[in-house]
């Protein structure tokens, strides 16, 4: 299996591509940046990208792939609906109907997040509804996950200065949280391995929760 990733230098995006290095089954990766990673395995291939708006200079390097991770994405701490858009909406699109045209018959997982909804008066839950309404509607094995509250495994990190606080407040809780609120809680563990799990035998819902994630 070959796959894709895109935001793999994010915290989610690290996740699953520590779990496809692990993986067996997993025989190709490749990385969609902006700026090198610095990663070296036999296993990834890395591809420079300036306009994440425009896949067209690098649409002949992802044939042949079963599967795309679309991790990447910012917070929407600062930002207007029209900056938060392009990053969150405009440019995952972007990727799906490129990648779509080419492997048509690929996995296409978006990374969104608990509380989504495109009807919702919250600006961040509206801009990732439209996006997840895209994917799904964009693929015929699309899939949007909603996880809730991510812990950080195996060294991966957030970018965001007050998410790596939160993270590393809630670490010691974090096992009891997850155990009685399952619903609300998932580590970046979990979730890279539910995302392989997606472009293996998928799922039977298009849009997961955190709970079915799990």
């Amino acid at each position: 299996m070959n796959v894709i990733i895109f935001g793999a230098t994010g915290m989610v995006g690290q996740s699953v591509l520590h779990a496809s290095l692990l993986d067996p089954d997993v025989d190709q990766v490749l990385t969609v940046v902006r700026t090198p990673t610095g990663i070296r395995h036999p296993k990834v291939r890395e591809v420079l990208l300036d306009d994440f708006a425009d896949l067209t200079p690098i649409e002949h390097e992802t044939a042949g792939y079963d599967a795309c991770f679309y991790c990447l994405g910012v917070s929407s701490v600062g930002l207007d609906e029209a900056a938060y858009t392009e990053v969150n909406y405009e440019y995952p699109v972007a990727a799906a109907r490129t990648l779509v045209k080419i492997n048509p018959d690929m996995t296409f997982v978006y990374i969104s997040g608990g509380g989504t909804d495109p009807d919702s008066r919250q600006m961040w839950a509206r801009v990732k509804g439209r996006t997840e309404n895209a994917v799904i509607a964009t693929f015929r094995n699309g899939y949007a996950f909603r996880p809730g509250m991510v812990q950080p495994t195996f060294h991966a990190t957030s970018k965001t200065n007050l998410f790596r606080t939160v993270y590393a407040f809630t670490a010691p809780v974090f096992p009891l949280l997850e155990r009685i609120a399952p619903q609300y809680a998932i580590t970046t563990e979990r979730l890279g391995r539910a995302m392989l799990r997606a472009a293996r035998t998928g799922f039977p819902h298009r849009i997961l929760e955190n709970r079915d994630i799990r």
